[in-house]
């Protein structure tokens, strides 16, 4: 096969709401090459956004459904594709690129892959996958820095994981990748938190609830911004992001796009006052929206999202979370797939 299947599977993942935008490089083949052979591309390819089974996607596509079945199955094990049971039979979709096939791609991810991520990243790949309004990703609040009686429902990620039966905890892709061109972060990689409402069979790296918990409060404490899918309902993950790795914030304070994760509707205010000029907001802040001015630190608003650590990390208390006025508060799409209908509008591929 020529690398027409590549570039067709390219741009079906395209065609998605999140996106994969074509670099001037083409580097994003080459990407798909090390992670689909060739047969699986061509496969995938065929598929769309929508959920089907197994017969309408080898009438569609012309194949015979024996000969499809236990590749769909293995290519959904690997994050490939998306399953699930419905009416008792299973349905396929394609995963997006991001977020979807490549976080599951920590097994595969050597100094190769690493750095063709890199290039589709500095290329144009971050800008056309964090461009795009409703963002992937929205910010959740250090927990530690809301008042628990304003404190919007769908920001309670403690809430949320007390609700949940399983927990998994999984390497940082970001941190991962970083590190294999050779740019080692300072925080700790095993911060990933996978949760679900539902039970399942035991999976290597699950924890307990107390331990989904704890690491929570870890990553508040050294100073990781919370970040989950943006949606009201159907949060089913916590990132735990640095400015330098995680390419969400990395849109921000590396490639300029001011909404490249959805900011929390809460900003944080410092009292002059009480300010000792010690520099740990300043430190602590992952999107550098803290500067010193004349011993006293100040938050730049316009660049502030939200996350609470300057709260949490100040010695003297000189720092407060305040909730946005309503007239001001952008609520996220209601679930996943309001979110991808708002997403497919933004770039024109629906009306």
């Amino acid at each position: 096969m020529t690398d027409d299947v590549f570039i067709d599977l390219a741009a079906a993942l395209d065609r998605l709401p999140n996106g994969f935008p074509q670099t001037p490089s083409r580097v994003e083949i080459r990407i798909l090459k090390k992670i689909f052979s060739p047969e699986e591309a061509a496969l995938a390819g065929q598929l769309t956004g929508k959920y089907e089974t197994i017969k309408e996607i080898a009438t569609r596509a012309g194949l015979n459904e024996g000969d499809i079945n236990r590749a769909l199955l293995s290519m959904a094990q690997r994050g490939l594709l998306w399953a699930e049971r419905q009416d008792g039979r299973i349905r396929f979709r394609l995963a997006p690129f991001v977020v979807g096939i490549y976080e599951a791609q920590l097994h595969i991810l050597d100094h190769e892959l690493a750095h063709l991520v890199e290039d589709y990243f500095l290329e144009g790949g971050v800008k056309g996958l964090m461009t795009p309004q409703p963002s992937l990703h929205r910010v959740v609040p250090a927990q530690k820095a809301v008042k628990t009686e304003w404190i919007l429902p769908y920001d309670d990620i403690r809430s949320i994981i007390l609700e949940s039966k399983t927990f998994n905890v999984r390497d940082c892709i970001c941190r991962v990748q970083k590190d294999q061109i050779g740019e080692t972060c300072r925080f700790p990689v095993h911060t990933c938190l996978n949760f679900s409402h539902t039970e399942r069979p035991p999976s290597a790296g699950d924890v307990s609830q107390s331990e989904a918990l704890e690491l929570l409060d870890q990553c508040e404490e050294i100073g990781l911004v919370h970040t989950v899918n943006n949606v009201a309902k159907g949060v089913f993950y916590v990132c735990n992001c640095c400015g330098c790795c995680c390419g969400i914030l990395r849109g921000i304070t590396e490639f300029g796009i001011e909404n490249s994760v959805a900011r929390a509707n809460y900003y944080a205010i410092i009292n002059p006052e009480a300010c000792t000029g010690c520099g740990t907001c300043i430190e602590r802040c992952q999107v550098s929206a803290i500067s010193d001015d004349n011993g006293v630190s100040v938050i730049d608003l316009k660049r502030c999202i939200g996350c609470g650590l300057c709260v949490t990390g100040c010695p003297s208390q000189a720092v407060h979370l305040e909730r946005k006025p309503e007239a001001e508060t952008i609520h996220p799409p209601e679930n996943f797939s309001e979110w991808e209908k708002m997403r497919l509008q933004e770039r024109g591929w629906i009306q």
